[in-house]
Parts: C-alpha cells; sequence; structure tokens
C-alpha cells in the first residue's frame, strides 16, 4: 500500500501542480470549471487508452514511440501556454479591473480557457498514463488489489491537497499584482515542459545533447525527491541537465518574454464599466 500510495502521490502531484497554476491563471474567465473539469476527463481517459496501448506505442518509430509521443505532448502543452502567457498579458488588466468592479469576464478577444483545457489532458494524460502502468503492473505481479486500491486513494488525496494549497495560495496575492504573477508562473512552467521534452527527443537520438551533463546537483537536490519532482514542474529543475535542454529553457522563455512585452503591450484601452 505505502509504495502504491508514493508512487501515485508522485504522479498526481505533478499534475496538479500544473492544474492549480492554470485555474489560478485563469481566475476571473467565464466557463473555467467546464472546460477544466473537460481537460482533467479527456486526460484521464486517454491515459488509461494509452497504458493499455503501451506495447505498440514504445515499440513504434524503432523502439522510441513512447519518448517521441512524450516530447509532442510536452511541445503541444508548452505552444498552448506561450499563448495564454500572451493573451493574459494582453488582457490582464482589463480582467483585474473588472474583478474589482463587477466580476465580469474579459469582453472581445480569443479566449484562451478551450486551449488551456487541452493543457490540463496532456497534464493529466502525461502522469496518468504512468500510473495506469504501474498499478496494472503491480497487479501482474501478485499485489493485492485492496492494498493497492487504498494506497492509489491516499495517493490522490495527498498529491490534490497539495495542487489546492498552492491553488488557494496564489489566491492570496493581490489582485493589482496577481495576474503578472501567474503570468510569470506561466512563463517557467512552459520553460520547464520544453526542457523536459528536448530531453525525451535527446532519449530518441532525434537531436543531439549538446553536452550530456552540463551539472550535476543531485547530492543537493535529486530529480527524483518530491521537492525536485515538485520543482521540474514549477520551473523545470533538472538536477542533470544536458546543454540542448538549458538552451530549449532559455529560448521558450524569451520568445514568450518577447510575446508578452510586443503583443501584450498593446492591451486595450480600459473602459469604464456600463452601469448596472
Amino acid at each position: 500500500m505505502l509504495a502504491t500510495a508514493i508512487l501515485v502521490f508522485r504522479e498526481v502531484l505533478e499534475a496538479a501542480l500544473i492544474i492549480s497554476i492554470v485555474c489560478a491563471a485563469t481566475r476571473g474567465l467565464a466557463g473555467r470549471a467546464r472546460w477544466v473539469s473537460g481537460g482533467v476527463a479527456l486526460g484521464v481517459a486517454g491515459a488509461i487508452v494509452l497504458a493499455l496501448a503501451a506495447d505498440r506505442v514504445s515499440n513504434a518509430v524503432e523502439g522510441m514511440g513512447q519518448e517521441l509521443l512524450n516530447a509532442g505532448i510536452l511541445t503541444a502543452a508548452v505552444v498552448m501556454l506561450a499563448w495564454h502567457a500572451i493573451w493574459m498579458a494582453r488582457h490582464g488588466r482589463e480582467l483585474a479591473r473588472q474583478m474589482t468592479s463587477v466580476g465580469a469576464a474579459v469582453a472581445g478577444g480569443a479566449r484562451p480557457i478551450r486551449a488551456l483545457m487541452f493543457v490540463v489532458a496532456f497534464a493529466v494524460l502525461r502522469e496518468g498514463s504512468e500510473v495506469v502502468l504501474f498499478l496494472l503492473g503491480m497487479g501482474a505481479s501478485g499485489t493485492n488489489a485492496g492494498a493497492m486500491a487504498a494506497g492509489g486513494v491516499v495517493g490522490v488525496a495527498a498529491g490534490v491537497a497539495v495542487g489546492v494549497a498552492l491553488y488557494r495560495g496564489l489566491l492570496g496575492i493581490p489582485i493589482r499584482h496577481f495576474f503578472t504573477a501567474t503570468n510569470w508562473m506561466v512563463l517557467l512552467l512552459a520553460a520547464g515542459l520544453s526542457s523536459q521534452a528536448a530531453r525525451y527527443l535527446i532519449q530518441a537520438d532525434w537531436l543531439p545533447a549538446l553536452g550530456d551533463r552540463v551539472w550535476d546537483t543531485s547530492r543537493l537536490l535529486s530529480n527524483e525527491s518530491l521537492a525536485g519532482q515538485a520543482l521540474r514542474t514549477l520551473i523545470g529543475y533538472d538536477a542533470r541537465p544536458a546543454g540542448l535542454q538549458l538552451l530549449f529553457y532559455a529560448m521558450t522563455a524569451l520568445l514568450i518574454f518577447i510575446g508578452m512585452k510586443t503583443w501584450g503591450s498593446t492591451s486595450p484601452a480600459i473602459r469604464p464599466s456600463a452601469p448596472r
């Protein structure tokens, strides 16, 4: 039971952190709960299908199918997070004003909620497929089903609790600084996911490593520790990064930052609210 609870907690934690940031960053947008819930449902369904087809996926593309699939999932999430960060840089001030007055959603402009549904789905898909594979393996090895189920419930509950705590903490940020803070968190999250995508492409021998290990901080904080996993999700921490990972991280962060400054600086004029 303990082994199951720990592994499920670690996987759920990563997905919960991403979902918490997405929920906080879309605070005040109409329909958020519906789209985020839809993303979770899609991710769970996809994780089950992917886990059941794991052998076929792994054997694809000369045995590198799983790495390439993971890289593709992460890259799609990075693109959608980048769009969200730039969109919020443009509309965040108007949304903040409306939240403090009438709490209305932003009027006009393309809403990023649908795209972020897929960010949530990708997060749940990636981590959920690993959980399903682990549980199937445990069951095949003869592990007691009751103990495994109890451990899974404990792991899910603990991971969700940490995600909720992060979300509540983000909501405590004063509204005038809220969207700036969450935009920077989304930027770091996207850069970290881009770095992880680079790692998978290196493992698949699709791209050169440009240095297998630029530094090694495993003794201070390993990738396998809970803190290391949490930081990997939040800011892209890697105790032993390859040079290409650092390049992907820096380029992703720079491009999103430029987009936020270029398009975000043309934020629509703030108009007074219509009387109600």
